[in-house]
């Protein structure tokens, strides 16, 4: 099979398009046929090795695990002798961190990871990018304690991880401002924001509105700036470490002090999680927001791409063009 493949970290240029074995397929695992998968944030962070502490759960001189991909959309191959939950032909997606591989045109799964059938009214690829940014939202959510009626604000509301909270907090009730750049005005009002702020017409942390939630989904801010805007007891996420690791800190500190508060949320995987955005997506409640397509050959175009830090939702890669 074609796959992408790196034996060491660095930048986008250490990956290549090898062919290599198909994996092997345990007496419990599914064989899939990849589609499409995605090139996201946490590919890059894989990738680069950054930060360096990745390295302890990775391996420390090289990566080693050489093909990467967190994602994917697919039909059924095969499936080992015990497998009872899935059958030679279903159309399924999913997400692999950890054990990786969605970047290559097979992908072994076992039938209790984090696999189900697709959405019914998707194509491959707009099933692919339907996991990675969305459980991390969903984390947020969870973590948060979004409630029907709850004022939250999203800010990077365009990126992969923003652009499905925003649709997933319409779905609990939640009242949403969404925060991004002008050009994307329409595009946020269009995923149910309720409220749009333009953060190059001035300083969003600067707003009169207080809320029970402040969603940082792409760690550029801190508790710091956005304290100011969450109502007594409110609560700051965000999706990035901080500086100096202060978001591992602060859930520590913060409820010593009865006020507003800083959580992690650490984010929850397992079939669950995907057969609940599976049903959304088939309820029309969730729609990933899609910026780029590239073919697999293209990758390391994707990646460097992603980097720029420019992308609007996600960026798609297509193993297997549509028919």
């Amino acid at each position: 099979m074609k796959a992408a493949v790196r034996h060491r970290y660095g930048p986008p240029d250490v990956v290549r398009i090898v062919e290599m074995d198909r994996p092997s397929v345990g007496d419990h695992d599914v064989l899939v046929r990849v589609h499409a998968t995605t090139v996201n944030r946490t590919d890059c962070a894989y990738r680069a090795a950054r930060p360096f502490f990745m390295r302890a759960l990775t391996g420390l001189t090289r990566p080693r695990r050489t093909v990467l991909g967190t994602e994917y959309a697919g039909v059924v191959e095969a499936v080992g002798g015990g497998v009872t939950s899935f059958a030679v032909g279903d159309r399924v997606f999913g997400y692999n961190e950890g054990a990786f591989g969605t970047h290559a045109e097979y992908l072994a799964v076992p039938q209790d990871g984090d696999i189900a059938t697709m959405p019914g009214n998707v194509t491959f690829e707009e099933a692919a990018p339907g996991t990675e940014g969305a459980h991390y939202a969903l984390a947020f959510l969870r973590s948060a304690g979004v409630q029907a009626g709850h004022d939250v604000l999203v800010y990077g509301a365009t990126g992969g991880i923003g652009s499905a909270a925003v649709q997933l907090l319409k779905h609990e009730g939640a009242t949403v401002t969404a925060v991004c750049e002008t050009a994307h005005l329409e595009l946020v009002r269009g995923l149910g924001a309720d409220r749009v702020v333009d953060y190059t017409a001035g300083d969003f942390t600067r707003d009169e509105q207080r809320y029970d939630a402040v969603f940082d989904a792409v760690g550029k801010s801190t508790f710091g700036r956005c304290r100011r805007l969450l109502k007594p007891g409110g609560l700051y996420l965000s999706s990035e470490l901080g500086p100096w690791g202060q978001n591992l800190l602060l859930p520590l500190v913060t409820p010593l002090f009865r006020g507003r508060k800083v959580k992690f949320p650490f984010p929850q995987e397992g079939q669950e999680v995907v057969r609940h955005f599976r049903d959304l997506i088939e309820a029309g409640e969730f729609r990933p927001v899609i910026d780029r397509r590239y073919p697999l050959e293209q990758i390391v175009d994707a990646y460097r791409y992603v980097e720029t830090g420019r992308k609007i939702g996600n960026v798609v890669i297509t193993v297997v063009p549509p028919s």
